[in-house]
This record gives structure tokens, sequence and C-alpha cells, in this order.
């Protein structure tokens, strides 16, 4: 009889039924009370009508009548009937969950069944979890304010559609009027089972009071110490009661406050049932029914004990309990918060330095981390509803993050560890256990068939285990061992058993151990879920984000910060199959909040380092060593110092000296800092959110990337109006610092920071960043050309053709910066090294662009002369001619001027290329190849070559990119042959122009600069690359246009010297030069073919002259 009722089986069942439909429940109360979240037909005007004479008639509602205030209803009665359906059918099975529950209590109250916590475990535990969770199922269900209303719409609905109501919906109906007042309902519901449930919670008298002490007890019984009896350190943790001794403290509290609520006679006539009950109420305002759904447990019980008569004493014992817990409750929770954070610490460093002792300790491990749940739920709950008291401290806790990642390193020692701990209670059970139950058995005197046969499985499962199993990894199932035994506690508990469990106590006992070793084997993760999940904070989101505040203000505190992002790892863990709409992914942002707050922490401390370190760097530069200097040569010389001269700064390194190691200088505070910080992300690598796998160290390289391309910037300090900008040498050495400093984090956190540089110095090298921001390579790009390049299109800025760079001339109008000190070797190289070649290519496709557009003009200008050219290019050797035909010839001037803009880009370019080139040399075995290539393969094939050796910085006969550029170039659908006439002429049109420049005073050749004062020396370089370009497009023979041009220029600069007037000749032989600096450029002309037109004895004179007037103007 008894073994046909199933009572372990039913209780098992209903109490995860009944889970998800209290989830159902409380979701069902949320979705109603958001407005975003509430059904549309709820917030629809035209509905309201119809809402009002739901709820005041409910539940007896005509449908049939003429109606005006259902007329809504009627006209959508097929999307509400949709709508609430899901609604109808959860309320559904609430009527049928407490159908279950009454037969099952019903049917426990007839068998008579023994109940005690340290003896039946699970059957008690069982029975208790189901009065609780159907208790908290009909409180929740009458805290929706709606429910009313969508069953009564429904209803209205499938009358409308079907022509008759809903089966179910008088039960339904019924059941809501019934429990308007839900508790006083229920107390007469369990008044025929007060006699079981008291026996039940009494069993508690014993095991609540011992876990709910203050911390001085904990702290005197040394609790959760390892070390206090090293002898004993190897002996197994074991006691009579091992499921007690991790049971959560709030589960007990909400079994005996509701439990004795339901079953209140039992205060009156049972002392010990009142002093487990004012212990209950002592212990917090707040009891959690389910998720963030509270119950105020002083309001509850006065309120309902003031509904009965002869409770007055009862009512004043509440009023005292409250009184208790506003004055101790707080502190005594925070006393025993600061005890376990100091045991926990304890026992992560014993156990991870002797991970061994997690197999006879295990115990203690999950009492810990139940211990530590506990009192976080207990302040998370009040927190949320504070209570007004005078110390609103003791419900704020600013080191909650020490506990928290206490509990996920013990979480992660045992998942570390699980097979130590799986080998040593395999042996356990195989070589003690099954012993051990095998004696019990044997000293019992009665035991009945079906027992026996249940015993005789249990020690025939537990002798066949054996240590191979663990070594070959085979899978590990003990849940039918444990059912078996739940049914054993039924079959034994009733009051006619053969073998009645409370005669025989060392069974049941030994059948416990054997239940936690079990565990210990197959089902450790539900264990640790068991003891230590802290799902709970995603349904205190508020609460969560002001643990994390206030942690994150602490600085002993900020090593344990990751503990709250690893904690949202448990939000998936809350989800149940009857609920799944519940799961709120938006929680996962929670997550990323966390993890976005630590890394920028964590990356601006980390860059204020390095901001110090440049600060550091920025003394050893040259540019600050002329003070020095200065005062040694006064100190040489024995001088004395000019009176206004300033006080003489400290020199690099004077910082590291310290007199008092006990001064924090600004650098030992950002270590410490960085230390605390980076101690965190030791926790773990990485943990799933959701399906999601979260690597935190992902966040702090990518906050440090955002960080330090705005710092790259910063650091250039680029102003377009009075056009500054910051030396490349400068900025380099600025961002080797950082990057030498940034290197230093590796050191603490295990964080790829090559990958981290060279994903931001590859962004520098593109026009713009990821986010669509500036780079280096387009400021600097900007710059050179807008400031520079500009000026030297003009007489300010002059090419050096002897020094490598750009040199500022001396005028009125001073310019807002030296060139020399931003086109010098040193740096160009720099900037070649921090754009790169694919910063060089977008630098070199702006050059191309401003060249393209003087070529277009100079286009225009031949058109527009393009009679007279041809009439010069047939009548170059007649001077009579040449003569009458150059007055017809107007833009001269402004041809050449045009092309001089030309060949200072060319050189600027060809400076930058060499530059590059330079840089990479480090990557010979591509960069030689290329050089070979580009050596020998001369033919128009050539050009793919040749931009390949462009990228590496190698100099080309045919420059790539004005070729694309030039090609490129609208055409208005003019022929090949038109374009080559046009480019010939051009030629020709600069040819016949070269004797004006003669009449430039600017056109001085200087021998320091080893160039023209005007940049006329850069018509070399724009004459040869131009003419190799444009020839290359037209497909045409560059050597014979070139030997064209330099026939032509030769006639013209000759005639100069039939042409007595000074003032045209007064820099004749600086003009003359051009000859051999255009041919000793080019690849494709040669000194013969120059001597063969313009005699060398010319050319030898006029670098005479000009020395020699070099010489005389320095004098």
């Amino acid at each position: 009889m008894d073994y046909q009722q199933k009572l372990a089986e039913k209780l098992t069942i209903l109490n995860e039924r009944g889970n998800g439909v209290l989830i159902r429940m409380n979701y069902i109360k949320k979705i109603c009370a958001d407005s975003k979240l509430r059904p549309s037909f709820l917030t629809d005007k035209a509905m309201e009508p119809a809402i009002k004479y739901i709820n005041k008639k409910f539940p007896n509602i005509d449908f049939r009548g003429n109606n005006n205030n259902l007329t809504n209803i009627q006209r959508q009665k097929s999307d509400i009937l949709g709508a609430t359906s899901s609604y109808y059918d959860s309320f559904m099975d609430v009527i049928e969950f407490r159908d279950h529950v009454y037969e099952l209590l019903n049917t426990i109250d007839a068998c008579q069944c023994f109940f005690d916590i340290s003896l039946n475990f699970e059957f008690t535990k069982n029975y208790l979890d189901l009065i609780i969770t159907y208790t908290s199922v009909i409180i929740t269900l009458s805290r929706i304010d709606d429910k009313k209303v969508l069953v009564g719409m429904f209803n209205c609905a499938h009358e409308m559609t079907n022509g008759c109501s809903d089966p179910s919906y008088p039960r339904l109906g019924q059941m809501f009027v019934e429990y308007e007042h839900p508790w006083k309902k229920l107390t007469e519901e369990f008044g025929p089972h007060t006699r079981s449930v008291t026996a039940a919670l009494l069993s508690l008298k014993m095991v609540y009071p011992r876990r709910n002490l203050p911390a001085e007890q904990w702290r005197s019984a040394q609790l959760l110490n390892l070390l206090n009896a090293p002898a004993t350190m190897m002996d197994p943790a074991c006691c009579d009661t091992m499921a007690c001794e991790y049971l959560p403290l709030d589960v007990m509290e909400r079994w005996i406050i509701i439990g004795f609520l339901l079953c209140h006679n039992s205060l009156n006539s049972n002392q010990a049932s009142l002093e487990l009950w004012k212990m209950g109420l002592r212990s917090g305002i707040y009891l959690t029914l389910i998720r963030d759904e509270v119950l105020n447990i002083h309001k509850v019980s006065e309120d309902l004990l003031d509904s009965f008569k002869g409770y007055h004493k009862r009512i004043a014992d509440i009023k005292e309990c409250r009184e208790h817990v506003l004055a101790n409750c707080g502190a005594m929770h925070r006393e025993r918060r600061n005890f376990l954070r100091g045991a926990l610490k304890e026992l992560c460093k014993v156990l991870e330095d002797e991970p061994g002792l997690l197999g006879p300790k295990a115990l203690f491990v999950f009492m810990a981390l139940s211990f530590s749940r506990d009192e976080v739920l207990w302040l998370v709950r009040h927190s949320e509803n504070m209570p007004k008291i005078k110390m609103p401290e003791d419900y704020n806790d600013n080191q909650m993050a020490e506990l928290l990642f206490c509990m996920e390193k013990l979480r992660g020692l045992m998942k570390k560890h699980s097979h130590v701990v799986q080998r040593y209670h395999v042996q356990y059970l195989a070589q003690f256990d099954a012993l051990l139950l095998n004696d019990t058995i044997q000293n019992m005197y009665v035991c009945p068939e079906e027992e026996s046969v249940l015993f005789s499985s249990f020690v025939s499962t537990l002798s066949a285990l054996s240590i191979k199993q663990v070594e070959n990894k085979e899978e590990f199932d003990f849940r039918a061992l444990r059912m078996d035994w739940l049914r054993l506690q039924a079959y034994t508990s009733v009051a006619k058993a053969l073998l009645p469990m409370k005669d025989y106590t060392d069974l049941p006992k030994v059948m416990n151990l054997i239940q936690f070793h079990t565990r210990m084997v197959d089902s450790l993760e539900d264990m640790l879920h068991e003891t230590s999940e802290l799902s709970i904070l995603c349904f205190y989101p508020r609460v969560f984000e002001k643990m994390f505040n206030q942690s994150s203000e602490e600085m002993p505190m900020k090593r344990y910060l990751m503990s709250f992002p690893l904690a949202c790892s448990h939000f998936s863990q809350c989800a149940h199959t009857l609920c799944p709409e519940e799961v709120n992914y938006s929680v996962y942002i929670l997550c990323v909040t966390f993890l976005d707050q630590i890394a920028k922490q964590t990356s601006g401390v980390m860059l204020e380092i390095c901001a110090e370190q440049r600060n550091l760097n920025d003394q050893l530069l040259p540019k600050h060593c002329a003070e020095t200097i200065s005062a040694a040569r006064h100190r040489k010389q024995k001088k004395q110092l000019p009176k206004n001269k300033e006080v003489q700064k400290e020199k690099p390194g004077a910082e590291s000296l310290r007199k008092n190691r006990i001064i924090e200088t600004n650098m030992d505070k950002l270590h410490l800092t960085l230390t605390e910080l980076s101690s965190s992300y030791t926790l773990c690598t990485d943990f799933t959110v959701f399906n999601h796998i979260v690597v935190p160290t992902e966040f702090l390289l990518s906050h440090l990337e955002m960080r330090l391309s705005e710092i790259i910037l910063k650091m250039i300090n680029y102003n377009q109006t009075t056009q500054e900008i910051a030396r490349p040498t400068d900025l380099l050495a600025g961002i080797r610092t950082y990057t030498t400093s940034l290197h230093n984090l590796s050191c603490y956190i295990n964080v790829d920071i090559t990958r981290l540089m060279k994903n931001v110095l590859l962004q520098q090298t593109q026009p713009l960043d990821s986010n669509g921001g500036p780079t280096i390579t387009h400021l600097y790009t900007t710059w050179y050309l807008e400031a520079l390049l500009r000026q030297a299109s003009g007489t300010l800025i002059v090419h050096c053709p002897t020094m490598q760079c750009f040199v500022s001339q001396t005028t009125d109008s001073e310019l807002t910066f030296r060139a020399e000190e931003f086109s010098d070797v040193s740096e160009l190289q720099a900037l070649a090294e921090l754009i790169g070649p694919y910063g060089m290519k977008f630098l070199g496709e702006n050059l191309m662009w401003h060249i393209t557009s003087q070529v277009s003009e100079l286009k225009k200008m031949v058109i527009e002369n393009m009679d007279v050219l041809v009439q010069m290019k047939n009548n170059f050797d007649k001077p009579e001619e040449m003569t009458i035909l150059k007055k017809r010839l107007t833009g001269g001037e402004n041809v050449l001027k045009r092309t001089t803009i030309i060949g200072v880009i060319l050189s600027f370019r060809l400076m930058v290329q060499d530059c590059l080139q330079d840089k990479a040399d480090w990557i010979c075995f591509l960069v030689e190849p290329f050089k070979m290539l580009s050596f020998y393969m001369i033919s128009q094939v050539t050009l793919n070559v040749f931009e390949l050796a462009s990228a590496a910085g190698l100099k080309c006969n045919i420059d790539p990119d004005l070729v694309v550029a030039i090609r490129n170039m609208k055409t208005d659908n003019t022929s090949s042959e038109e374009e080559h006439k046009i480019s010939r002429l051009l030629l020709i049109y600069i040819a016949v122009s070269l004797p004006i420049l003669a009449l430039d005073p600017n056109s001085f050749y200087n021998q320091v600069h080893g160039g023209h004062n005007n940049n006329i020396h850069c018509l070399a370089t724009a004459i040869n690359q131009l003419a190799a370009a444009m020839f290359t497009v037209q497909n045409k023979n560059i050597e014979q246009q070139l030997k064209e041009f330099l026939l032509l220029a030769s006639s013209t600069l000759l005639q100069l010297g039939q042409n007595v007037e000074k003032v045209e000749v007064k820099n004749r032989e600086s003009v003359y030069l051009l000859l051999d600096m255009i041919v000793e450029e080019s690849p494709f002309l040669s000194q013969d073919m120059l001597e063969s037109c313009f005699p060398y004895v010319l050319l030898r004179n006029a670098y005479r002259e000009v020395h020699k007037a070099f010489v005389i103007t320095v004098t």
C-alpha cells in the first residue's frame, strides 16, 4: 500500500512543476506591471469600458446581453482570444497544481508520515519545499492586479467565438474570489495538516540555531579553518547531518516563518514552535518568494494574526522581533560578511597550495559557499528594500567584491581539480561507505523484501566502483541510487512501515553520508549551483551596480572587481522550461558594463603611467640639452650666468632619488593601482554569459586601442589655423615610449601588446581610423602639402639637395616653423616609420593629385600657344625667327612656375621614398628581389614591378604613381596622337622658356644648398619624371623625346650668350647648370648627348663663375 502511493516521485515532480508555475506567475505579474511590456489591449483606451465592467462584475459577467461595454471585445475577439490564451492556460496550471498538492498533502497526512530533517533529509526537504512553493504561487497570484481582466476577456472572446464559456472558467473564477485574501484562505487549507507541518518544522530546532550564529561564535569555533588542527588536516570532514550543513539559510527561514503562519495554532500551543518562529522573525525584515518578489514578514504576520482572536501576545512578539531586527540585524550580518571574507581567503590559499585537500575537505568548501551566498542574498534583498534606520551603512557593503571573488575562486578550484575530488570519493565509496552500509544492514533486526532489494543494490553498486573508472574518464551517474534512497525514506517514514526509520537512526546517517559522496562524484556542478549560484543578482541590477561602484572606489577592492562580471555568468542558470521568455538577455549588457568600467580604469591608469614615462623620456631628447651645454660653457669660461637666467632645472633622473621611502610619488600610486586592477584579470581567462563567450582582456585591449589612437592624435598637436604640428621624430619618440611602457603591462596581465600596437599603428597608416577619425597619415599629409610644399612654391622655403631637406629662407614674413626641422633625413625617416608604405602611398596619391592639377593647367597653356610652339619647333636653329616667335609666345613665366612646383613636389616625393627605403632595409629578403627586378626589367611590362619596388621605397626610372595619375587624367575625348603632340610641345614650351629664368635675381645657384634660391633646380626632376610618365602612357620612346628637348633647351640657352644686356645675363651661368642637372638625373640622357649640343666648356666656366660669385658673396 505504501509503495503504491509513490510519495517520493510525486514530491519530486510537483516541486519541479511548482517552481515553473511560480516563475510563470511572477513573470505575468512583471509583464502586467510594466507599461512597456503590458499587453496592448490592456493599454487601449477603447478597451477601458470593457476592463472596468469585467473588474466590477467578475466572475459573473453577462456575455450574451446587449452590453455596450463589451462591443470592442466583440470586434477584436480573435485577437484577444489569441493574446490571452497563454495567460489563461497559465492560470489553469495553478488550479491543476493546487489540486495535486491537495491530494498529496492529504495522502501524506493519511499515511501519518514521520519528518526529521536530520534523518530523512530529502523527504522532509521536499515536503517543506512543496508547502512553501504552493504558498508562494498563491501569494504571487494574488498580487497580479490584471488577472480578472485577462481571464474575463478570454472567456468573453471564447463565448463570442464558440457560443459557450470555457468549461474551466467557473473554477478559475471561484479560485480568484477565494484568494482575494490569500493568507486567510491558506491558513484554513492547512489547518488539517498542522501536525505534519509542525513536526517537520520542529526538526529544524537543532539545525537552524546552529546555522544562525553570530560572527563571534563562528570565530571562537574557528569555523572553516583547516589550520587550527594540523594533525587532523587529512581526516575527512563528515558529520551525521551532511546535507544540513550547507542548506541555505533563507530556505530554512521561509520554511519556519511561512510554515508557522500557515499552522499558527501551534504558536500558542507549543513553546518550541514559538521559540523557533521568533528566531526566524529576528533574522531580517524580508523573505524572498521568487526572484525579486519579497515578503515583509513582520507586516504579513501581524496583519494575519491580528485577524484571529487570542494572538495579542504573538503580535507583541512580532513587534519586539522587528525592533530587534532594526537595532541589531544589520550589524550582525556585516560582521558575518567580515568574518567570511577572511575565512574564505584563508581557505582559498590553503586549497590552492594543496588541492589534494579538496577531497577530504569538500564539505568545508560547500559550507563556505553556502554561508557566503546566504549573506549576499540577505544584503541584496534588504538593500533593495532598505528600512528607515539610523545606520543605513549596515545595509551597504563597499567590500562585497572580495567576498564574491573568494566565492568564484573556490568555485574555480573545485572545477579545476574536480578529478581530485572525484578520485577521492570513488575510493571512499568503494572502500569505506560500501562496507559501512553492509555492516549497518547486517545489524538490522528487520529488513522487508522491498527494502532489502534496494539496500543490496546500493551495496553492489558502491562495491563495483574502482579507481580505473576515474582514470579511464568514465561517466558516473548515481541519480538512480539517490532516487531509490528518497523512495526508501518515503517507505520507512509512514506510520505502519515495516522498517520504521526512527527506530534505525544509524541507517539514514550512513545513507546521507553516501548520498553526499555520490554527488561529489557525478554532480559536482549541481552542488556548486545549489550552494553558490547568484542568479538572483540579475533581478536586482540597481543594487548590483551600486555594489560594483562602491567596490571600485576602494583601492583594496580593485583586485576583486572581476568577480562582478563573472557573477553574471550565473544568470543563464535561472531559466525554467515553463517560462523561457523570462530570460532577459539585456542583463548581458550589465556584464559588458562592468567589464567596460574595469577596462576603462585599467587602461586609464596604464596610459597615465605611459604619459609620465613620456614626460621623463622627453627630458632626454637632444632639443633640451641647450641649457645644460650653455651652463657648462659658462662654467668652463668661469663666467657668471646672466641675472635674468632662470633657475637651472633638475637633471633627468633626479626624480628617482628618494630620501624617505614612506613618501609616495604619483608613479608609486599609479603602479599600485595598476597592480590591484591587473590582479582581477587573473581570476579567469574567459567565461560564458547566455552563450556569449566573454574574454575580459579583449575589453581592455579595445579600450587601450581606442585611447591610444586618441593620445597619438593629441601628441601630433596639429593646429590647422596656425599650421603647428609636432615633429615626426618627437612623435615617434613618444610612441616608442608608450610602446615600451605598454609592454610592461604584459608582466601583470597576459595580453598581446604587440598585436595591440600593430592594430593601432596600422590604422594610423590609413587616411581614416576604424572610427572614421583622422590619423597620423591624414594629418601629416595635410600639413606637408598645405604648409611645407605650399610655402616651397614661393621663395620662402628652398629645396636643398646637398642636405637632402627643405630650408627656410630669411625673409621679412617669418614662418611659424623651420622647414629643415620637418624635412631633414631623420624627420622623414621618422615619418616613413610612422605611416609606413600604406601611408606613403596615400601621401603619394595626394602629391600626384596636385601634380596632375598643374599638368592640366600646363596643357591648357600649350593648347593656347600651340601654333607658335609648332613654329618654334621647326625653326629652333634660326635665331632671328626664334626672337620673333618668342615675342608672340605668352605665359612662359607661368609655365616655368608650374613646372617648378611640380619639381618641388617630385623632389619631396623622392626624399620620402629614399627614407622609406632606409626603413625597409630590415626586410632585405623582400627588398633585394625588388631591386634586382627593377634593375634588369626596363620595358613597358615592368610598370607592375616598378609599382612593387616603389612601395618598398626604391627609386624607379619611371614613377608608376605618376604614370597612373596621368593616365587617369580627363582628356575630353582627345586622341592619343593629340595627347602625344601636346606632350612634345609642353617640353618645347619649357625649353624655349628657360632663358626667362636668367632675369630672376633668385635664380642664383647656392653652393651650400646645392641648388637655386628659387627652386628652379627642381625643374630637372620635373622634366625627367614628367617626360617618362607622359611618354610611357602614350607608349612612345622616352629617350628620343628627351633628346629633342635637350637640343631645343641648349639652343635657346646658347642664344643667351649672344645677348649682351647685363640684366638678362646676370644669372646666365646659374641657368646653364640646369642642363647638367637634367642630364645627371635622367636615366635616359648622357653627358655625350649633352656635349653634342652644348659645349662642356660653358658648363665648366658656369660652375667656376657661380662658385666664385658665392665666395665673393660670403666674403
